[in-house]
């Protein structure tokens, strides 16, 4: 059995999550088979997979157009598997923000036409060696307005890896509590 898992990465902390989220089916049992949607090849065959994750990054209110653009061109064939799909955001990190995560979720798959088995969101990193002046002003003034963290500090993970663990685990065995985030 094996479990497509579908990314899209900025900054390379959903690609850390990805790889995470490999590992934790492997150790349930599951072969693996990792996507990311802008390194894609022509055709990816998923004759062979029972349930697909699908996690993608949140920037500037959107999620990237490669992995909105899979989700489209496959989307009659992801209905057909159980699937869980993961926006990665810094909102999502802060009990202030997750309705706003919430939001871009939701105008993600709506864009998309598409309707998850399960959702959940996961709060992502800031990654400052990747950002511009400008990235790291509205970061700062904008994204953690109020909160002290100062993005000159340099990286800071804010992904719960224990809670990532449980939404897998739930996932992979069937309970579906991912939808409770």
């Amino acid at each position: 059995m094996t479990v497509l898992i579908v990314f899209a990465t900025i900054e390379g902390q959903t690609e850390k999550i990805a790889r995470f989220i490999s590992g934790v089916a492997k150790n349930a049992g599951f072969n693996t088979k990792l996507i990311n949607t802008d390194e894609m090849p022509g055709h990816v065959s998923i004759d062979d997979v029972v349930k697909v994750v699908l996690l993608a990054p949140v920037h500037e209110r959107r999620h990237p157009e490669s992995f909105e653009a899979f989700v489209v061109s496959n989307r009659d064939t992801l209905r057909k598997r159980k699937s869980l799909v993961l926006s990665i955001g810094l909102k999502a990190a802060f009990a202030s923000g997750r309705e706003e995560a919430r939001d871009y979720l939701n105008e993600m798959l709506m864009r998309t036409g598409f309707e998850p088995s399960a959702t959940a969101l996961v709060a992502g990193a800031v990654k400052p060696e990747n950002y511009g002046y400008f990235e790291r002003e509205i970061l700062k003034h904008v994204v953690l307005l109020g909160r002290k963290i100062d993005p000159q500090d340099g990286v800071r993970e804010f992904t719960d890896w224990d809670e990532l663990t449980s939404i897998a685990i739930d996932f992979l065995g069937g309970t579906g509590r991912a939808n409770r985030l």
